[in-house]
């Protein structure tokens, strides 16, 4: 990749990383629309910044209970390929609430797919969080060949792929 293409922010906002997503994942600054948040939360997980992407979901019993082994498996395994935001409503500076709907494509495990959801989000003492989100499924498509079941998997573990990955 040449130099100008690791600058840009994972986002697909066109702008550098620095100047757009960086500063709210390190906590210099806060995201001022829900649709930002959404922004630099899509780019945590390219960064493998899982500790932005706890923080910054609303914690309350029953909602948002996260798997920190499954995110940091889902970040780190994953190939990201771009985000796309499909519509916002509401999220405003002045809003308090907001939906982003978004598709997040990727590959992991020699499958591509996208992760289409609408996440709602709440500002809570001047801060976006994520509240709860509803998934739209896709149907995966495999990059490359078909593995068989009696192959080594292709993780690396030595074992088979039905006995490992492929279960």
């Amino acid at each position: 990749m040449s130099e100008v293409t690791t600058d840009l922010c994972p986002c697909g906002s066109g702008k550098k990383y620095a100047e757009c997503c960086e500063p709210v994942i390190k906590g210099t600054s806060l995201a001022p629309t829900a649709e930002a948040l959404m922004r630099a939360r899509y780019t945590a997980y390219v960064k493998h910044e899982i500790d932005f992407i706890i923080d910054t979901c609303e914690h309350a019993e029953g909602i948002n209970e996260i798997d920190r082994d499954a995110t940091v498996a889902w970040s780190n395994d994953s190939v990201w390929h771009g985000l796309k935001i499909l519509r916002t409503e509401k999220g405003g500076t002045d809003d308090t609430e907001g939906l982003v709907e978004f598709e997040a494509t990727y590959t992991r495990k020699g499958l591509r797919d996208v992760h289409h959801e609408t996440g709602s989000f709440k500002k809570i003492d001047g801060k976006w969080l994520y509240s709860v989100g509803i998934l739209k499924t896709t149907t995966v498509v495999r990059e490359g060949r078909k593995i068989g079941r009696n192959e080594p998997c292709p993780c690396g573990s030595g074992k088979k792929y039905k006995q490992c990955c492929g279960r």
